[in-house]
């Protein structure tokens, strides 16, 4: 705990640094699973904060991440499911055809942005309090700027590449998922507008007792202004054309190290020592095979051991035995 304390500032920098990521990444699943670490670093801000009102603000966003982020996960998984695809540069257009899909996308991503009476915002707005209360400036803007970077990439970037911006192959063959995958959206997205507009119910459930109202005019007023001119620098850079495109290519990060590298290294070290382990192999079994040889040469049902001797060999080795013994007892 005093770890994360100490440490708050620099968690909150790295956890805005993981929106670059995002805004970069082609595949939207992996935009969600950027947005998934960015979101466990605002519970670790509030953990190392510590107050009464940071740890409530870290349970509850855990609680209500697990709603938002599985509506998200799910919206993706029904456009993937229809159309076999995920990367943003291939799709579009399908709200004309996935409706409900589409609507049900847009509330995840307004609770994950921490929009007014939706889920996310009771939560964060509780640990970034909590931030303010403990006159932690620097961390209450890496927080801001991480924030801005969240509606950036997952409010704006996921809905608008795989439900709207261009016209993708998709459109003519795209239909709505089966009626349990839309079952389970729709009630992920009631969860997330009730718990958005009526918190008191989580906020009975949490830990430690408390007295705050996420709804009062400075937090709905700075959220909103935070939420409008992040969609203003969306809308700026995708006009002005600065807006980094969707590329069709994978962006190397650290699984490259178990998806690539490893592979690779085994795979080279089959090749190069593929020899010499046929080698040592094959010498095993040759030394395995000459000695079973020699035991069923000695002791097999031919074998030297295993024939019917004369008495008198027995009792040449009776007696050299004998020999033997009397030498040790008396040496």
């Amino acid at each position: 705990m005093r770890f994360l304390e100490l440490y708050s500032y620099e968690i909150a920098i790295l956890l805005s640094m993981v929106g670059f990521y995002a805004v970069i990444e082609n595949d939207l699943r992996r935009v969600l699973a950027y947005s998934l670490i960015n979101q466990l670093g605002l519970m670790v801000v509030g953990i190392g904060i510590g107050t009464n009102l940071a740890l409530n603000g870290a349970v509850a966003h855990a609680f209500n991440d697990v709603i938002f982020k599985g509506l998200l996960m799910m919206s993706m998984g029904a456009v993937l499911q229809v159309t076999g695809e995920m990367r943003g540069s291939e799709l579009g257009g399908l709200y004309k055809r996935m409706p409900k899909t589409a609507l049900l996308c847009m509330v995840g991503a307004a609770s994950i942005s921490a929009f007014p009476l939706f889920s996310g915002f009771v939560s964060k707005s509780m640990v970034v309090a909590a931030v303010l209360e403990e006159d932690r400036v620097l961390v209450w803007l890496a927080l801001l700027f991480a924030s801005a970077g969240v509606f950036h990439h997952a409010g704006i970037k996921i809905p608008f590449f795989a439900f709207f911006a261009h016209e993708s192959k998709f459109v003519a063959t795209a239909h709505e998922p089966p009626r349990n995958m839309l079952l389970a959206m729709t009630l992920a997205a009631i969860l997330c507008i009730g718990i958005g507009s009526f918190p008191t119910v989580l906020y009975s459930i949490l830990p430690w007792t408390m007295e705050y109202s996420p709804y009062d005019a400075t937090h709905v007023l700075a959220q909103l202004q935070l939420l409008a001119f992040s969609a203003l620098a969306f809308t700026w850079l995708k006009l002005s054309n600065i807006y980094p495109p969707e590329l069709r290519s994978v962006n190397l990060d650290v699984e490259w190290i178990y998806r690539r590298l490893v592979p690779d290294l085994i795979a080279w070290f089959r090749i190069h020592f593929g020899r010499l382990d046929a080698a040592l192999r094959s010498r095993g079994v040759g030394l395995v095979s000459r000695a079973v040889d020699g035991l069923v040469r000695h002791h097999g049902p031919r074998g030297v051991l295993a024939r019917t001797w004369p008495t008198g060999s027995m009792v040449l080795w009776v007696a050299a035995l004998l020999a033997v013994l009397i030498l040790a007892r008396y040496i």
